[in-house]
């Protein structure tokens, strides 16, 4: 388990990948990062972020969807401002994160159609397949 600075670069590098219009949990950061557990570390990883090192901070939410900082908050209505710019949908403080949840639907990432995948993922599935000699 990754500990003091190596932690909080694993953090970061996790909330870095978090893809434009989903969000995720302080909980799933911190178990991506190899810290499951750690919840309240990702938001104090967050918090103590250095000056000039810019993340998608504002995609990291409560573990049930609500955005932590208080409603009347400078940090929330930003915080709620550019997810909405993102298309994620944020009612009363909060988000569906079985729909705007980052890979929250392992079945989905395993069984769905390759049309479904994401283009990068199809393309690949499909060169993989078409350089390889047919067997009998």
């Amino acid at each position: 388990m990754p500990s003091g600075e190596a932690a909080a670069a694993a953090i970061r590098a996790v909330v870095a990948s978090i893809p434009p219009g989903r969000v995720s949990s302080y909980g799933e950061i911190a178990a991506r990062a190899g810290l499951p557990g750690r919840a309240r570390l990702t938001g104090k990883v967050l918090g103590n972020t250095p000056d000039g090192v810019e993340l998608p901070w504002f995609r990291v939410l409560r573990s049930d969807g609500r955005i932590a900082f208080p409603p009347q908050s400078k940090a929330y209505r930003e915080q709620r401002a550019r997810l909405i710019g993102e298309g994620v949908k944020v009612e009363h403080g909060r988000v569906d994160l079985s729909r705007f949840g980052w890979e929250r639907n392992l079945d989905f990432l395993l069984w769905a159609p390759i049309a479904s995948a994401p283009a990068g993922k199809a393309a690949t599935a499909r060169k993989s397949r078409a350089g390889k000699p047919r067997t009998q």
